[in-house]
């Protein structure tokens, strides 16, 4: 049995990918625990030097990144070098920060001396998804090895280039051979590594069904786990907002990675005074944009990563409209060759409709009438999400009143919501738990231990 990788832009095979067999698996475990019984003495001062070559290595290899991840699985190639840089960024941050976040916590007792200690789990699974096949891997590899840890991959089975190319480019760092080493399962074989006694904790980001199972099979072997789960961000646009800028922000937001991003804006929830001119500013926007070859230094949207991920959005799409909503823009299938699905604008979004309490994961805006501020929240918060949201307002103050009522993880006032190596990141309900990034991210997989010297 293999595991395949299949250009979405042209649905032909790149590559086949034996699977592990069951030994091969116990072979990398085995090893990455090994590994790991060293690393965790090793000093904060060597891990951020290798980080930092870690850092190097992926500003080489660049374009031959961008370049696999848009034949894998479709991103456009600009982007996919932007996101290569934000790999590197998190390298240096933890290599530059990472001991600071990690230092002994004093506590003042009676005793001669109390401290809490941030000591390593262990080797660390993570199950990552495709959308962003270096990203998601990096923000959690760089705090996990920084802080004394080894990461044992499973990638979703269309990027397994990818995670190849990840495992290699930290060998070729300096890094120990089985610090990070990637494993070529399929998703059904997840449960018996998370089982694995030499498995210490998990993460992953990915779909609710998968976050589900996933926490369930870690808590029955008690097992710590972050999960960062998907997202329907509802962007609030007030009466007193930019209206050009909220359009462009808006639709930058929702079409980020072609629409495949757990934080990208799918909502947007609009008071009835602004609603006409911002629909209309956000249409021609939308109707702007470039669909085409992912490979092309022009295209702004590129194929989804399969053809079942497009089937299901058109399913959305035509159920919603079914259901009462207006179709202002796009909503059909294109006839070429590839999983391509254009811009498409849904206006009239209730909940009810699939549009409104699903995530739709591809170029689809849903617009939500709301009668005032106060309607706008509470129809934001009216989702099992909880991941993301924005507001736009030019009176900062109320922008901020309403960050601090919406339901999610992370809230911008006047931005696009994007994850930042310095900041927490994560979400709340259906969108998961635990957090990634930042000083609260480096601490999720460690022992917070308390020493207590009289």
């Amino acid at each position: 049995m293999s595991l395949q990788s299949v250009n979405p832009a042209t649905a032909r095979t790149i590559e086949r990918y034996p699977e592990m067999a069951r030994d091969e698996v116990d072979a990398v475990l085995e090893a990455a625990h090994g590994c790991w019984l060293s690393w965790r003495e090793t000093s904060f001062d060597h891990r951020a030097s290798l980080l930092q070559r870690a850092a190097a290595v992926l500003r080489a290899r660049a374009e031959e990144l961008a370049r696999l991840m848009a034949e894998e699985m479709g991103k456009p190639i600009r982007q996919g070098r932007s996101e290569v840089e934000k790999c590197a960024w998190a390298c240096t941050y933890y290599a530059e920060n990472g001991a600071a976040h990690l230092a002994p916590d004093v506590v003042s007792t009676e005793a001669k001396k109390a401290y809490v200690a941030f000591q390593p789990l262990g080797p660390v699974l993570a199950v990552m998804p495709w959308n962003f096949p270096l990203w998601q891997v990096y923000r959690f590899a760089a705090p996990a090895l920084m802080a004394g840890n080894v990461g044992v991959l499973k990638h979703a089975s269309n990027v397994s280039g990818c995670a190849l190319a990840i495992e290699a480019m930290f060998r070729d760092a300096g890094f120990p051979d089985h610090a990070f080493r990637a494993l070529l399962v399929p998703g059904h074989r997840v449960k018996e590594i998370i089982e694995d006694r030499r498995i210490r904790a998990v993460t992953l980001t990915g779909s609710t069904p998968a976050g589900q199972a996933v926490a369930a099979q870690a808590g029955a072997v008690l097992k710590k786990t972050v999960l960062e789960l998907g997202g329907s961000d509802p962007y609030v646009v007030l009466e007193d907002a930019d209206l050009d800028q909220a359009a462009k922000t808006c639709v930058e937001a929702r079409l980020i990675n072609s629409g495949q991003s757990c934080i990208a804006a799918k909502r947007f929830i609009v008071v009835s005074s602004v609603l006409e001119p911002f629909t209309a500013r956000f249409l021609d926007l939308m109707r702007a944009k470039k669909v085409g070859d992912p490979l092309s230094e022009d295209t702004e949207v590129g194929p989804l990563a399969r053809a079942d991920l497009r089937d299901d959005l058109h399913r959305q799409v035509t159920s919603s409209v079914q259901a009462g909503a207006r179709l202002l823009l796009g909503g059909e299938v294109p006839e070429r060759e590839g999983a391509f699905y254009p811009p498409t604008v849904l206006a009239n979004v209730r909940p009810g409709m699939a549009a409104f309490d699903e995530e739709t994961f591809g170029p689809v805006a849903a617009i939500v009438p709301a009668m005032d501020a106060q309607d706008a929240v509470r129809l934001a918060n009216l989702s099992s999400f909880g991941l993301g949201a924005a507001v736009f307002t030019r009176d900062l103050d109320q922008g901020e009143s309403v960050a601090l009522k919406l339901e999610t993880g992370t809230t911008f006032v006047n931005a696009q919501v994007a994850s930042d190596p310095r900041l927490p990141f994560g979400g709340i309900k259906d969108s998961g738990y635990g957090r990634e990034l930042g000083s609260y991210g480096i601490k999720e997989f460690v022992n917070a231990k308390t020493v207590v010297v009289r």
